[in-house]
C-alpha cells in the first residue's frame, strides 16, 4: 500500500513544483510584455516597405558644433574660475551649478554645508558670477 502512495505524494510534489515553475515564467513574462523593441513592425508604409517603430520617433537633432561650443566655453570658465575666483567662491558656483559632476545645490543647503548665512551665499554667488563675466570677457579680448 505504502509502495502506491509515494508516487502519488511524489507525483503533486513534481507537480506543484511544474505549477511554481510555470507561474513564475508567465509573471516575467507579463513584465516582459511592456517592453517594446524599437525594430518592431508597427504597419506599411503608402508603397508596401514595412515601418518600424524606430522610423516614426522623432528625435531632436544633434548640433555638433553647438556642443563643440558649449565644451569650449566651459573648459573656458573652468579656467578662469581657478584665475580670478577664491576658494570660498569656487565652491559656492561649483555647489550651485553642479560643476564637476556635482548635483546641484540649493542657497540653503550650500550655507549649512559651509558654516555661512544664506544671504551671504547669494552675495558670494552674485560676486563670483560678475568675476567670471568679466574674467571671460577679458580672456575673449586678449
Amino acid at each position: 500500500m505504502r509502495g502506491r502512495n509515494l508516487p502519488i505524494c511524489l507525483q503533486k510534489r513534481v507537480g506543484a513544483t511544474i505549477a511554481n515553475e510555470l507561474l513564475m515564467m508567465l509573471r516575467s513574462r507579463k513584465k516582459l510584455s511592456h517592453e517594446v523593441s524599437m525594430y518592431e513592425k508597427i504597419g506599411t508604409d503608402q508603397e508596401g516597405r514595412e515601418l518600424r517603430l524606430m522610423d516614426v520617433l522623432e528625435s531632436e537633432p544633434v548640433d555638433v558644433i553647438e556642443n563643440l561650443e558649449t565644451q569650449k566655453n566651459i573648459h573656458r570658465m573652468r579656467a578662469c574660475m581657478g584665475d580670478v575666483l577664491n576658494d570660498r567662491e569656487q565652491q559656492v558656483i561649483t555647489r550651485r551649478y553642479g560643476l564637476n559632476g556635482q548635483k546641484e545645490r540649493t542657497q540653503r543647503e550650500i550655507a549649512a554645508a559651509l558654516g555661512i548665512s544664506r544671504s551671504y551665499v547669494s552675495r558670494l554667488e552674485k560676486r563670483a558670477l560678475e568675476k567670471l563675466r568679466a574674467g571671460m570677457e577679458e580672456a575673449d579680448v586678449k
